[in-house]
């Protein structure tokens, strides 16, 4: 069988005119050279070059394959010595919830960037839900995902948490307002859509004391939230990090429920059998470093 070695010893004898020069090149036996040049002869099924006294020299059918195999081995050389640094250029697959890619990945990925300057990272930022399927179908090298951590051939690592406040316009309810429980599941409550992390935070926060929030409003949009509640609509829960503009204007105020105290967990989450390269490696040190400086808001 034809090999790109093959080619390779007959592009030497081509430039050194010689078998005996190409074997010392190429540090093979002089036979071994002529025995690969013969094997292309047969297989093109015409002589490659015309043995001469002292020297070969290409025939007109060598020329013309000479001339296809210069661009080919040209390729193969430069490829030979990318192949160590393939990691490095290959481009990373994450997939982000909202909250995580607003406030956490572009200083993540900033650093990272310095790192590995020409390592394309594609980002797609979607629910955390969306994000666990999009990862266990392959879409997918790494999920950041808010709530709670999904079960199955996954590897979960927390990293942060934030802080969910209860908050309402000035004029809903006074400041320092404290509902129980069952007072805040009958206030008009302006949340975010089930399935979604905000939400399953709160619904299992209830159920774990036999309540259910049903909701005025509806919306996989927070900022839709803050701007009802900002309008005197109802009661949103949200991360601390989405409210803190308003909360400084003093244009939402917090609440307290008793009893209730809702933190989000971020994750980082990657597919166990999934291949950890370096720089995928890196990028996971980044988060868990980015993550000791928990958000507190």
């Amino acid at each position: 069988m034809i090999s790109l070695r093959h080619y390779e010893i007959f592009k030497t004898v081509a430039e050194t005119g010689n078998f005996t020069k190409a074997a010392a090149k190429l540090y093979i036996t002089q036979s071994a050279v002529s025995h690969a040049v013969r094997e292309l002869e047969e297989r093109a099924g015409t002589a490659l070059f015309d043995r001469l006294a002292r020297r070969v020299r290409l025939t007109r059918c060598g020329e013309l394959l000479l001339a296809e195999l210069l661009p080919l081995l040209a390729a193969c050389g430069s490829l030979e010595g990318r192949i160590a640094a393939l990691e490095g250029e290959a481009p990373i697959g994450v997939v982000s919830s909202i909250t995580i890619a607003a406030f956490w990945l572009p200083g993540i990925l900033r650093r990272f960037a310095e790192r590995w300057p020409r390592l394309r990272v594609n980002v797609e930022v979607v629910s955390a839900a969306n994000a666990v399927e999009r990862l266990r179908g392959g879409g997918a090298d790494l999920a950041l995902v808010e709530g709670v951590p999904p079960r199955g051939a996954f590897i979960c690592s927390a990293f942060a948490s934030c802080r969910l406040k209860i908050v309402c316009a000035p004029g809903y309810l006074p400041a320092g307002t404290r509902l129980s429980v069952k007072e805040f599941c009958a206030e008009r409550l302006l949340l975010r859509e089930r399935g979604s992390a905000i939400r399953d935070v709160l619904d299992g926060a209830l159920l774990a004391v036999g309540y259910e929030a049903r909701p005025l409003w509806t919306s996989v949009n927070s900022l839709a939230l803050i701007e009802a509640a900002k309008a005197g609509l109802g009661v949103a829960i949200l991360p601390g990090e989405l409210l803190e503009a308003a909360l400084s204007e003093k244009r939402l105020t917090e609440i307290e429920v008793e009893g209730l105290s809702l933190r989000n967990g971020f994750f980082s989450v990657r597919h166990r059998d999934k291949y950890l390269t370096e720089p995928l490696r890196e990028l996971l040190s980044l988060i868990e470093e980015c993550g000791k400086a928990e958000i507190s808001y």
